[in-house]
């Protein structure tokens, strides 16, 4: 991995999210959902994304891919900014990103048959029609584990894991580069969650694809991952390979998340000590000035009142904001 070209690059990457709440008089609430995030992702790696609900992963995903429009910063992909490109410089683009979202009860259209969400990526991307068309089809409901005969179907005639395997395919039909992963697992049953991952990392070898991959399963994310970027209220706060943020977590938050593992072996479990975190996440409308997370911080000094902690790399390829490792 380390001789491989960076594919994606995001610097200073800011989604806020802007409402008026009153109705005379202008009272804008601002919700910083993604607030200066940087890093980057090597061609054919996987970079984990973890964290709490509503830190802002997703957000980061769909920034990435122009789903929602950046407030600020860059979204280099092969080098190209594509921040700020319209709609019709954007379209080629559009074709080397996809995604696998959350829910594969919401994501797929209803009074759509199978054959026509897998095929409407080709027909907006002008790939291929009729017969050629069909075949695709076919091949990538092979490709993810279904056959011919559900293309005529509906998706409500299909599991949850089946919906995820359809969107998957549709995700494949335009032969992209790069797929965000959004929580591809969550919504799916414990005994298919695995299937579900060793395809996707079976597509990763054959395909040559690379992977932003959001998730809450920790131990699921070390285990498809290389590197894992740990975000908290709309901020990285720790960027390492996954085997070093596994074995040596830097920043207390870190600390707090890997603790909070299960471990099968009981008496492992017991001599292990875990990390409760105080109090509830601060509000992304009003965050805490300084390091966001010195409000449940143990370790929280004077400094990380005033001042937000920077990313740094404390060892090779490992980066954490954190004022008690960064001195």
């Amino acid at each position: 991995m380390e001789n491989k070209e960076i594919l994606i690059e995001v610097k200073n990457l800011k989604k806020y999210f802007i409402k008026n709440k009153g109705f005379i008089q202008k009272n804008l609430e601002i919700t910083k959902a993604v607030d200066d995030v940087s890093f980057y992702i090597k061609k054919g790696e996987t970079l984990g994304l973890v964290g709490e609900s509503g830190c802002g992963k997703s957000t980061t995903g769909r920034t990435i891919l122009r789903l929602y429009e950046p407030t600020a910063g860059e979204i280099l992909y092969n080098g190209k900014n594509i921040a700020k490109l319209n709609r019709e410089q954007l379209m080629p683009y559009r074709k080397k990103m996809q995604m696998i979202f959350q829910d594969p009860y919401a994501s797929l259209n209803a009074r759509m048959t199978v054959s026509d969400i897998i095929g409407e990526p080709m027909d907006i991307h002008h790939l291929a029609s009729g017969k050629e068309r069909q075949e695709k089809i076919y091949e990538l409901l092979d490709t993810v584990g279904l056959n011919k005969d559900h293309a005529a179907r509906y998706p409500h005639e299909f599991s949850g894991g089946q919906r995820q395997r359809i969107g998957i395919a549709r995700s494949l039909a335009v032969d992209p580069e790069f797929i965000i992963c959004d929580e591809p697992i969550s919504a799916l049953d414990v005994s298919i969650q695995a299937q579900v991952v060793n395809m996707l990392e079976d597509l990763q070898e054959e395909r040559e694809l690379t992977y932003l991959f959001i998730a809450h399963d920790l131990s699921m994310v070390k285990h498809i991952s290389d590197r894992v970027g740990v975000m908290y209220l709309g901020s990285l706060v720790e960027v390492a390979n996954s085997s070093e943020l596994y074995a040596n977590p830097v920043h207390p938050y870190t600390q707090a998340l890997l603790s909070s593992i299960p471990i099968p072996d009981p008496d492992i479990a017991e001599a292990s000590k875990r990390i409760v975190l105080e109090g509830d996440v601060p509000s992304p409308v009003n965050p805490p000035s300084g390091c966001k997370f010195r409000t449940r911080c143990r370790y929280a000094t004077d400094i990380c009142k005033e001042v937000s902690p920077e990313l740094k790399e404390v060892e090779k390829e490992h980066f954490v904001a954190c004022h008690l490792v960064n001195k």
